[in-house]
């Protein structure tokens, strides 16, 4: 899509649309349990019921993500998109063991299925309305860098595919007459989904403990710094080490010693680091770079051994 586009559809407007997309979804997926009497469609009505609650947890989390920085927290608030993800993530596993709990009593005791036409068709269209928001929010978490919409979306694709599933777990009982496929099928989208929501927990985790930021981006944060550094013969002139990164939310910190010869004014070393700052935001959007300035003859010393890069 128009990257321009991308840039407008911000999360808490994604979000928004998520939480009245649920609603809706929620309503088409009942409905469709409610004339069937299908435990996979009420399965799928059950995660749905999650989608709401992780979108509406979402949509809190990113409005506290966009907070300004403050005396208590001077680094920002971007880390409460991760609290989001977790919860989302957690809500998952709860629906699924739900929904393992209904689905094996049904697998002991099938019931018959009523009108399962209209049930197919609700389904379905519940199916596309969270598809193409799905699709929609993963381009633009890409663009914003969100764990928040990346998350929702991510949930979302699972919601699809547990549809697809069930769509296709009632087809094969109306071909079949085997009453006990609806509750296989419910089975499996619970193991399907719980597998998601441990994703999205050990992810939102891995955030909340520093992760460093993607290797692709620390591959253009090192291209970036060694186009400044310099060699005269045999001596180095600028030169960079102990680089450090981490990730919090859509924003990216790194930490970096740059060393100068010793006879460089402080006005001459100032100004080098401040196009070296600009260029590493230049090229990571969202970066925030603090970069320390040392002489060549002195070496930071850490306690911890693995710190040293």
């Amino acid at each position: 899509m128009n990257a321009r586009l991308m840039e407008r559809l911000t999360p808490r407007r994604l979000l928004t649309v998520s939480v009245v997309v649920a609603v809706l979804t929620i309503i088409l997926k009942m409905g469709a349990w409610w004339i069937t009497g299908s435990i996979s469609l009420l399965s799928d009505a059950l995660e749905s019921l999650v989608n709401l609650a992780g979108a509406t947890f979402g949509l809190l989390m990113v409005t506290v993500a966009e907070r300004p920085a403050d005396d208590d927290h001077p680094y920002g608030h971007h880390k409460a998109e991760y609290f989001s993800s977790g919860f989302e993530g957690v809500l998952i596993i709860v629906a699924a063991l739900a929904i393992l709990w209904a689905a094996v009593g049904r697998l002991l005791v099938p019931q018959p299925l009523e009108q399962l036409g209209w049930g197919l068709g609700l389904s379905l269209l519940s199916a596309v309305l969270n598809g193409a928001l799905a699709w929609v929010m993963l381009q633009a978490a890409r663009v914003h860098r969100s764990m928040a919409l990346e998350g929702d979306a991510r949930h979302l694709f699972t919601d699809v595919w547990t549809s697809a599933g069930v769509l296709a777990g009632l087809v094969l009982v109306a071909w079949t007459g085997w009453l006990w496929l609806d509750a296989l099928v419910a089975i499996g989208v619970a193991l399907n989904i719980l597998r998601e929501g441990g994703r999205l927990v050990w992810k939102s985790a891995q955030g909340l403990m520093d992760q460093a930021v993607d290797a692709e981006v620390q591959a253009t944060i090192r291209d970036t710094l060694a186009q400044f550094e310099h060699r005269r013969g045999e001596a180095t002139i600028v030169r960079f080490d102990h680089l450090h990164t981490r990730r919090a939310g859509h924003r990216c910190f790194v930490d970096v010693h740059m060393h100068l010869p010793a006879n460089w004014s402080l006005g001459r070393a100032a100004a080098l680091r401040a196009s070296v700052e600009q260029a590493l935001m230049s090229a990571v959007p969202g970066l925030r770079a603090t970069i320390q300035l040392l002489p060549h003859q002195v070496e930071a010393h850490f306690q911890d051994e693995d710190d040293l890069i």
